[in-house]
């Protein structure tokens, strides 16, 4: 809710579309990485990243929210069902309180 799901639906054209372009970065990140809702300038953008790189690097861009699709970090209780895994964090495990204190800045 708020000013982060307004820019969601401003930037993904709803919360829906930003999920899926989420779960695909996640998904389609080849071996050990992240997927990344980030700030850049005034409009988010999804990221992936691959290993142990970060956009905390790159100027001008503020992560908000990211999941980790290293093997470690879901293999215990989803085995190889990464995408059950990534289905999972954005309907219960997501910290969206967090995301939006980072988002206010």
């Amino acid at each position: 809710s708020g000013a982060l799901a307004d820019a969601i639906n401003k930037d993904f054209g709803s919360f829906d579309k930003f999920k899926e372009a989420f779960s695909a970065a996640a998904a389609t990140q080849f071996g050990s990485g992240w997927a990344w809702l980030v700030k850049e300038g005034n409009k988010l953008a999804v990221v992936k990243t691959p290993n142990a790189e970060t956009p905390l690097t790159q100027a001008g861009v503020t992560p908000l929210l990211t999941i980790d699709v290293w093997e470690h970090a879901y293999y215990v209780d989803y085995r190889n069902a990464r995408p059950k895994y990534i289905e999972t964090f954005l309907s219960s495990l997501a910290n969206w309180d967090f995301a939006a204190k980072n988002f206010a800045g």
